[in-house]
């Protein structure tokens, strides 16, 4: 099994590059959808939640109302800290089983927004960062994701800059052109990933 860390800063476009790979046959492992599910609606991980943040993180239906939580952690390391010391635990184990069923010959890809800020790369065989410039970022988050710039800054701002990102890479994809040349890198990062395996 080769075991493969993708990463991004926010609106680089590692979403559609994890989704490529995926229909090329990559194994996905998705820590932001992990982390929802690991937070869903009866599990002991909302359980967890609750008990420390209170009540008032909660949505009309019982749900995480993530917004409110977000507004609480951002721009407050302790309470992000507090957060993270339950959530990342649960995706951790979450992960290991999704890649314990993948097989011995499967290209696992594990879609890890903030694996530079939180060290990771060493537990990977190799790691993928999709780059963009920092103002293409800020266009897509505020046109295709409908941020203020003041929001989209301070989602930059919180993650680990383009320079250390790029210092953990072993290989990157481009994303600043148009789709097809994403494609195209993609599919020759997965050829070379397939050679891995297979050596």
């Amino acid at each position: 099994m080769l075991k493969i860390g993708l990463t991004g800063g926010i609106g680089a476009g590692k979403s559609e590059v994890s989704g490529l790979l995926a229909s090329y046959g990559a194994v996905v492992v998705d820590a932001d959808k992990i982390a929802r599910e690991v937070v869903a609606v009866g599990t002991p991980g909302l359980a967890a939640v609750v008990a420390e943040f209170g009540d008032e993180v909660l949505a009309a239906d019982g749900s995480l109302d993530r917004p409110k939580l977000g507004a609480v952690v951002f721009g407050d390391p302790e309470r992000l800290k507090a957060l993270n010391a339950i959530v990342h635990p649960l995706v951790g184990a979450r992960s290991a089983e999704l890649e314990k069923a993948a097989g011995p010959d499967a290209v696992t890809v594990h879609d890890v927004p903030l694996l530079t800020e939180n060290g990771l790369a060493p537990l990977y065989d190799a790691v993928v960062v999709v780059d963009a410039l920092p103002e293409t970022q800020l266009r897509r988050l505020v046109e295709l994701r409908g941020m203020t710039e003041a929001e989209a800054r301070a989602r930059m701002g919180a993650q680990a800059s383009r320079e250390e990102r790029l210092a953990i890479a072993d290989y990157v994809i481009d994303n600043d052109g148009p789709l097809d040349e994403l494609e195209s890198q993609v599919r020759t990062l997965w050829e070379t990933l397939l050679k891995r395996v297979a050596e």
